[in-house]
């Protein structure tokens, strides 16, 4: 038998839908639109003033840089020209890195690229985030802008200082940056809401306090570099008239001793000039400055520790200064200067009791309960062992410490990050030991020269109060 004809596959299929009046063919689906990198958000520029700030700075640096013997030897009109091609080149770079650098918001994390050579991207975890700055040097006032400072968990620097900004943009990614950083609940947005603009007089919340210039001018003539002032003086004066000649480096070389005498009170004065402190919700308002103003926001959860210190020479007038501790400004500069820790710059004790109370609600100055270490501490302290104090609050561990100042210690509980007993080979001798209680900060407080039993009876006592503050804190 012969096999069947294999069948065309063109014959197999059904025919094709014929058309109907009125039909047409489904209209295709829009094409999707292609999702940025880097998680869904645009990276964003800096202000488009940023270069010409930054190249003013450079341009002082620069001049600064040209001696005064450079302008002797080439003269005016030469010294102008390599000031302005140095001045427009340092512009030029800064223009480049502008262009080159962005930042943007990826879940929970802020990312910043940067570099101009080697280009690098720092991602910032914010649930590290202890606190965000808005900090307006005197070029930013001027013109309208302002930079953005975040302090995180165990940074050893200021983490991704973005300048500029303008002063609406900062303060929006402020409050979105602080929003993130807190705890998230299920199904929580994670765009910006309306940004809360700061006056520029007073930040928002409840005010609590407002520090007078006056206050704070007599506070820092109450100091011993003023004292010194009188003495300087009349040194530069005797130098001067017993000398044969007055020579331009001798001038000079006492005019900068002179000047740094006084640049440390200056500073205090500059950078708490018009200090305003203000409870919005769980953070502190602390706005201040003069020349640099600065917006710094703190949650209060985040902070470290309290210390109150009373100078020799305030105790007259009853004033006394309070200070904040919080994770990631421990490791600024030795002097304060950039680390916005202020909680009071100078004030009465009625006025630090309200502000301790806002800070850590229940805890009283006059009311801790602080022994002093045994009466053998005394080779080790002859005359501030009297004065060295600890105790166990219900709510914080208190140390006092400082005979000429004198200061007062207080962390929390839940703060208490680890526990240290420490003898030294005299306090072996005599039986004794220092008690450490360290914070996230680095700081944290230390009893003094303890007796070793006490010593450890406190280390023990501490940790289990550590232990039980963190778990009572804890989201159910």
């Amino acid at each position: 038998m012969s096999e069947p004809a294999a069948r065309d596959p063109e014959e197999t299929r059904p025919p094709a839908p014929q058309p109907y009046p009125g039909w047409y063919p489904p209209t295709p689906p829009p094409p999707t639109p292609p999702v940025p990198p880097h998680g869904g958000e645009r990276r964003q520029r800096l202000h488009p003033l940023s270069p010409a700030l930054h190249g003013a700075k450079s341009l002082v640096v620069v001049i600064a840089g040209l001696s005064w013997s450079t302008l002797s030897r080439v003269g005016f009109g030469w010294f102008a020209v390599m000031a302005v091609v140095l001045a427009i080149g340092a512009t030029v770079l800064a223009v480049v890195s502008w262009y080159n650098t962005g930042y943007h918001v990826v879940d929970r994390e802020l990312r910043v690229h940067e570099g101009l050579l080697w280009r690098r991207i720092r991602a910032i975890p914010l649930e590290r985030l202890q606190a965000v700055e808005v900090v307006r040097p005197l070029l930013a006032q001027l013109t309208g802008l302002a930079e953005l400072r975040l302090e995180v968990v165990g940074g050893g620097k200021t983490e991704a200082p973005l300048a500029y900004l303008s002063v609406a943009d900062a303060a929006a990614l402020r409050q979105r940056l602080l929003a993130l950083a807190g705890p998230q609940p299920e199904g929580a947005a994670l765009t910006p809401g309306t940004p809360q603009v700061w006056p520029e007089a007073t930040p928002p919340g409840e005010p609590l306090h407002v520090v007078r210039n006056t206050d704070l001018l007599l506070s820092q003539l109450l100091t011993p570099q003023t004292f010194m002032i009188p003495f300087g003086v009349v040194f530069v004066a005797t130098q001067f008239l017993s000398g044969d000649s007055w020579s331009f480096v001798a001038v000079a070389s006492t005019l900068t001793a002179m000047a740094g005498v006084l640049l440390q009170p200056i500073r205090r004065v500059l950078d708490n000039w018009s200090f305003r402190l203000a409870r919005d919700v769980d953070t502190l308002r602390i706005r201040n400055g003069l020349l640099e103003t600065r917006a710094q926001t703190v949650p209060l959860h985040r902070v470290q520790t309290v210390g109150a210190t009373w100078p020799l020479l305030w105790r007259a007038k009853g004033w006394l200064r309070l200070r904040l501790e919080v994770a990631g400004y421990s490791t600024g500069e030795a002097d304060g200067r950039n680390r916005p820790d202020q909680l009071l710059p100078v004030g009465q004790q009625p006025v630090a009791e309200a502000i301790l109370a806002e800070v850590l609600p229940g805890v009283r100055l006059d009311d801790l309960p602080l022994t002093a270490p045994p009466t053998r501490a005394r080779w080790l302290n002859p005359l501030s062992q009297p004065v060295l104090g600890a105790g166990l609050h219900e709510r914080v561990f208190a140390v006092r410490s400082g005979l000429l100042t004198r200061q007062i210690v207080v962390v929390p509980y839940a703060r208490i990050q680890s526990v240290r007993v420490v003898q030294g080979p005299v306090q072996r001798r005599l039986g004794l030991a220092t008690v450490h209680a360290d914070t996230a900060g680095g700081a944290g407080a230390a009893a003094d020269d303890r007796a070793v039993a006490e010593a450890w009876a406190l280390a023990a006592e501490l940790t289990a109060r550590a232990h039980q503050a963190r778990r009572a804190s804890r989201p159910q």
